[in-house]
């Protein structure tokens, strides 16, 4: 896996980041769509599991190279490591919809951990930042991963999935 320098600012590449992620597998299929998607991982620390973890390994497949993945000490040292219009927070208790947000290239799309979520302070402070997937069924929340892909997918919509997509449809 890779090291901790900062990705380019400036590029198209969207930021995915997991706040205390505790499941290997979820970690590993969210690292394999960051490979599929060119995006750039961002673990939080502590993390429930050790990045050398098989369960991680097998997730990811044999993927882990085409994966930047950066790791953070805190949520407040990687916080403070971006601008705060580049933040979107995603969470069942958020009062926006998803579907509301206007994605832009290089944001920063912060999901919390599968069985806390995001820390209530950090929610409380960006408010207005935060965002949640619409589930009208009989379950409270959906598995990390897939509300990851839902995200991540939206915002590659969005903003035109960058230059390189067409290559795959050729």
């Amino acid at each position: 896996m890779n090291g901790v320098s900062q990705p380019n600012k400036n590029m198209e590449n969207l930021n995915i980041v997991l706040v205390h992620p505790e499941i290997p597998p979820n970690t590993g299929n969210i690292a394999r769509l960051c490979g599929a998607t060119n995006s750039y991982l961002h673990l939080v620390h502590p993390l429930g599991f050790k990045t050398d973890d098989r369960h991680l390994k097998r997730a990811g497949l044999d993927y882990w190279d085409k994966v930047k993945i950066f790791h953070h000490s805190s949520i407040e040292e990687f916080i403070n490591s971006v601008p705060e219009e580049r933040l979107l927070l995603f969470s069942a208790r958020a009062r926006f919809v998803y579907t509301s947000i206007r994605f832009e290239p290089g944001q920063y799309l912060l999901f919390g951990s599968e069985t806390k979520g995001l820390p209530e302070h950090i929610l409380t402070l960006y408010k207005s930042r935060c965002f949640y997937i619409p589930i009208w069924g009989g379950v409270r929340s959906l598995n990390l991963s897939t509300a990851v892909g839902i995200v991540a997918y939206e915002a590659y919509r969005q903003i035109g999935f960058g230059d390189h997509w067409r290559e795959c449809i050729l």
